[in-house]
């Protein structure tokens, strides 16, 4: 973006910490500053460190800070924790403030009887949650949340009280009376997810204005209670009690800047919820759509609060030394042009007021009737009369998910903080169609296709509209920057996504209920357009400048994430190399898989679709193939050399950038040398090796992406591609590298393409890395050898040696073994990786290699390539996987099973149970599991929400076992099976409970995988 929009008119500063930090280690974990109004809090959440157990010492009780009369309070304590539990929990989908996640938390019974357990709303979450309890027992049990406050920060839970059979639950009372400055007080909670810890403190301050967590949720017009305890994450929803085990407060944040300084939400409103509940009645909640502060005399003196009135509330509050202070108005709501910012009230309903509390009881009784404030506005007295609205009717409780993102209406917790009206369609979850700039939350959607979307119910109705894989414009703007209008063009996913879902929590059970909201439209079929193309200027010479006409734009997406690759969405620029039957060459680390959509545009002006033809195993680059019929425009095949290129060569490039702009200039091949990309060991994806790379002395290569090297007669010497490696550890980012690729090594399966055939390559299962004689004459090449290998090629005096063998499937007989030395294949002595081509075409070959300094001349079989991409993936609680993919296979020497995990979702019971990438599933509750179908039958039979067993082996050969818990209804088990007869190349077979849907989309949230979850 680029502008900022600082929240709340720029009243708030930037929390020091992000408010939900990365996957695995989610805390809200802003701190809190000297200043009230600073958002540098931490809220005490979540541990989330992605064990997958609760530890054995989790509830133990460990003493900390406490004062010598520990007797006074052993009773209390012994009381107390038997009602204190620790919460684990998913949040299953993005929804308002709060993304996917799995987290730990802490909350204590309130009523034994109904089975009610309160803790913070930040734990709660906006929507549905799906998870469990444990006591100090060790007892578990299911809980869901039936009540969470759209403003304060305290929510209810539910579990069944029969489910305990171990121990005595009698519940806290609620006593927000007890709460008074100097009163000693015990926090007994989760601290920092490890162990049930005690910690003490004395309550020092009970007019603290709410801390602000920065962006996404945040409590406003209520009071904090302030202590000394130092709790840290975890702790969230911990009781906050007295001498007699009451209850008095609720933990909520605290301080990060080395002082134990905490925060604690008052409960008068959480005692009223229950009691609402307790009863059957409904929780009313009343807003005006105003945020106020506490603001000390002064302050308001500052303001124009009159002296009169200052003391009239002297009088009437001695002990008070604050006021409200209107602070944010939201536009078009209920104070909009009645109440302004610093405003004081003085009154309402003719009633004096100065606390939170008070106000509160007011609003929460008069929701849709009108209440009068006397407002005290730069020293003149104000009457207003504002009616006061429903608070639930302006907090989301529904979504939609369509083309994989979600859409909802927007809160009054976002509208709050960006001071704006609470209206518009906002987007929950970015991704699939819907994925813009970046997956920052934020984005509110203004247009749909040319029509206004002021509201989800309208946003729905213009999707319906909209047919399967249609180019439609939307325009958006982002909350933090309103100031700019975003307009592009999505291509709309309604078959990977097929299905519109309509999600509405319920309350009663604690879930997210699901109904469909109608078919897709078919597709519209695709026309005849007509284009040209740019005319190069300033080029010297006439062939390069027409090669203008072989370049197209790939844009590639992938609805699932295969094979460890870390990304959703790539782009680059494509060759034509057939214009008469639209073959294009591309690299594959912008088509790394064929479960994907796949468009070009040519000429800047027609887009068609593509589908993947060829995906080479280690050459890096794919084939892919459009319509050619339904194209009107000169494009040109190029012309590839089958010459090689040499070291010190004059040639010319021709690319595009990062931004997609054409350049090129002469240049000079400075090295033409066997590729060596680092493999990723976090997550194995595909990487080239065994092939030639070839770099220029120009810096146009380290910035262009895509491109070729070409003669001056426009004859392709090398394709300039991208190339995918490793993920840097310092900076968490994807390393790619920019290099060339010889034209004459594709030459023999573009042959093959263009006579309608299906390359048939065959491989050497080996890594090989250059030696330079001086390595090769110590490993045992003799002088002889190294003379034949100066004789044949002057240029570069090496050699190969093995440095990695591929597992191969099956019954391989060992022929290469790491460290051995390739001297000649079928009699030629191979001094550069494309000698080794050979191996593409030959089922055996002839070599003379050394080994232990010893010449052997062995029979080398090769192995088929045409079973090495993948071909079958399941989706299993939130868990992708598949087999063994290339990569893992050029990586590890032993397959632990034909059950891999590549990736998985977040807010899913294989984040929250530990189901990490790399691992191998090996067994289902004692059954092997050795391939996918094993699997998917020994899981089949696993009830929804029982828990079970996966015994699993990791990366480094480590076994170990999981217990997990199935979900059905958020994550079904889903097969992707290839499929040629498919129109997307693929079939989705998805399982809910016992039935079999052929086809059907996810009943539940689409699976998106986060780019960052590929650890």
């Amino acid at each position: 973006m680029n502008g900022s929009r600082a929240s709340a008119a720029g009243k708030r500063k930037a929390p020091a910490s992000p408010a939900h930090a990365p996957p695995a280690k989610r805390a809200l974990n802003g701190r809190l500053s000297a200043d009230d109004n600073t958002p540098d809090v931490q809220v005490y959440d979540d541990d989330d460190d992605d064990d997958s157990e609760l530890s054995d010492d989790l509830l133990a009780p460990i003493y900390i800070d406490t004062p010598g009369s520990l007797g006074e309070w052993q009773d209390t304590i012994q009381k107390v924790v038997r009602n204190v539990v620790a919460i684990r929990f998913c949040q299953t989908c993005s929804f308002d403030t709060d993304p996917a996640l799995t987290s730990e938390a802490t909350g204590f019974v309130v009523d034994s009887e109904r089975g009610y357990i309160l803790t913070n709303r930040h734990v709660v979450g906006a929507g549905p949650f799906w998870g469990h309890c444990v006591f100090d027992n060790h007892e578990e049990v299911d809980c869901y949340p039936v009540y969470r406050d759209p403003v304060h920060d305290f929510g209810i839970l539910r579990y069944d009280p029969k489910a305990i059979k171990y121990m005595h639950v009698d519940g806290l009372d609620l006593s927000p009376d007890q709460a008074k400055v100097g009163v000693e007080i015990r926090v007994v909670g989760n601290d920092a997810g490890e162990k049930l810890s005690i910690l003490s403190g004395v309550i020092s301050r009970l007019d603290r204005n709410a801390p602000e967590y920065g962006e996404g949720y945040s409590d406003f017009n209520t009071c904090y209670y302030q202590a000394n305890a130092a709790a840290s994450g975890g702790s969230s929803g911990s009781p906050v009690v007295s001498k007699d085990g009451s209850a008095v407060a609720l933990q909520a944040g605290g301080r990060s800047d080395g002082a134990s300084t905490d925060y604690f939400l008052p409960l008068d409103r959480p005692l009223r919820a229950l009691q609402c509940i307790q009863q059957g009645r409904p929780v009313t909640r009343g807003d005006i759509q105003c945020q106020f502060l506490l603001k000390p005399f002064d302050e308001c003196r500052r303001l124009g609060l009159s002296p009169q009135w200052e003391a009239a509330m002297r009088e009437a509050f001695p002990d008070e030394t604050n006021m409200l202070v209107a602070e944010i108005i939201l536009p078009c709501g209920p104070s909009h042009e009645k109440i302004e910012e610093g405003d004081v009230v003085v009154k309402v309903n003719g009633e004096l007021i100065t606390q939170f509390i008070r106000l509160d009881d007011i609003l929460d009784s008069n929701v849709g009737k009108p209440i009068r404030l006397q407002l005290q506005r730069g020293g003149q007295d104000v009457e207003v009369d504002i009616e006061v609205g429903d608070l639930h009717s302006i907090t989301p409780d529904r979504f939609v998910t369509v083309a994989g993102a979600s859409f909802h209406d927007l809160s009054y917790q976002q509208a709050r903080l960006y001071a704006v009206p609470v209206k518009g369609v906002y987007v929950c979850e970015s991704a699939g169609s819907f994925r813009f700039d970046n997956t920052d939350n934020g984005w509110i959607i203004q247009t749909v296709d040319h029509n206004k979307v002021p509201d989800l119910d309208t946003f729905i109705e213009v999707m319906k509209g909209i047919p399967d894989r249609a180019r439609i414009v939307v325009t958006y703007k982002h909350l933090r920057d309103l100031h700019t209008l975003n307009t592009t063009v999505i291509y709309v996913d309604r078959h990977w996504s097929s299905k519109m879902k309509m999600a509405i929590r319920n309350d009663e059970t604690g879930l997210w209920d699901f109904t469909d909201l109608g078919d897709p439209l078919p597709p519209v079929a695709p026309v005849r357009r007509s284009a040209s193309f740019i005319e190069l200027d300033h080029m010297p010479h006439p062939g390069i400048a027409d090669l203008i006409r072989s370049f197209v734009h790939v844009n590639c997406t992938m609805p699932v994430k295969l094979d460890g690759f870390p990304k959703n969405r790539r782009w680059g620029m494509g060759l034509v190399i057939d214009a008469d039957k639209g073959i294009v060459l591309i690299s594959r680390a912008i088509v790394p898989y064929d479960l994907c959509d796949i468009t070009i545009t040519i000429a800047d002006s027609i887009i068609v679709e593509a589908r993947v033809v060829f995906l080479h195993p280690l050459q890096n680059y794919a084939i892919i193939k459009y319509d050619p019929a339904l194209v009107d425009a000169p494009v040109k095949s190029a012309r590839l050399s089958s010459e090689h290129l040499t070291q010190g060569a004059k040639t010319y490039f021709l690319g595009y950038n990062r931004i997609g702009r054409v350049v090129h200039g002469a240049t000079t091949v400075t090295e033409i040398t066997a590729v060596a990309i680092p493999a990723n060991s976090g997550a194995p994806r595909y990487r080239a090796v065994n092939v030639d790379a070839i770099t220029i002395d120009s810096n146009l290569g380290s910035t262009c992406n895509s491109g070729v090297l070409v003669a001056p007669d426009g004859t392709v010497q090398a394709l300039w591609l991208s190339y995918l490696g490793e993920r840097s550890a310092c900076s968490q980012r994807d390393e790619e590298y920019y290099l060339g690729l010889g034209t004459p090594t594709l030459l023999p399966v573009i042959s093959s393409i263009q006579k309608g055939e299906t390359p048939q390559l065959r491989m050497l299962s080996v890594e090989f890395r250059s030696v330079q004689m001086s390595q090769a004459r110590v490993m045992g090449v003799s002088d002889e050898w190294i003379k034949k290998v100066t004789q044949a090629n002057r240029s570069h005096h090496q050699l190969f040696m093995v440095s990695k063998r591929t597992f191969e499937r099956g019954e391989h007989p060992v022929s290469l073994l790491e460290g051995d030395i390739i001297l000649t294949l079928n009699g030629k002595i191979c001094t550069t990786i494309s000698n080794f081509d050979v191996m593409y075409s030959n089922e055996v070959l002839d070599a003379a290699i050394v080994r232990e300094c010893e010449e052997l001349q062995l029979q080398l079989p090769t192995v088929a390539a045409k079973d090495m991409e993948t071909d079958h993936a399941v989706s299993f609680c939130g868990a992708v996987l598949h087999r063994p993919h290339q990569a893992v296979r050029q990586q590890i020497s032993k397959l632990h099973s034909e059950v891999y995990v590549s990736s998985r979702i977040r807010g899913s019971p294989a984040y929250q149970y530990g189901v990490a990438p790399t691992n191998f599933i090996t067994h289902v509750n004692g059954q092997p599991t050795p391939d996918l179908e094993s699997f998917i039958e020994a899981t089949r039979r696993i009830p929804d929400n029982t828990y079970f067993r996966l015994k699993a082996v990791t990366f480094d050969s480590v076994p170990w076992v999981i217990t997990m818990k199935k979900n059905d209804h958020y994550f079904p088990t889903m097969e992707w099976i290839k499929d040629s007869n498919e129109a997307c190349g693929w079939r989705r077979v998805t399982y809910e409970g016992t039935h079999v849907f052929q086809g059907e989309a996810v009943d539940g949230i689409p699976p998106v995988v986060e780019d960052t979850e590929l650890e």
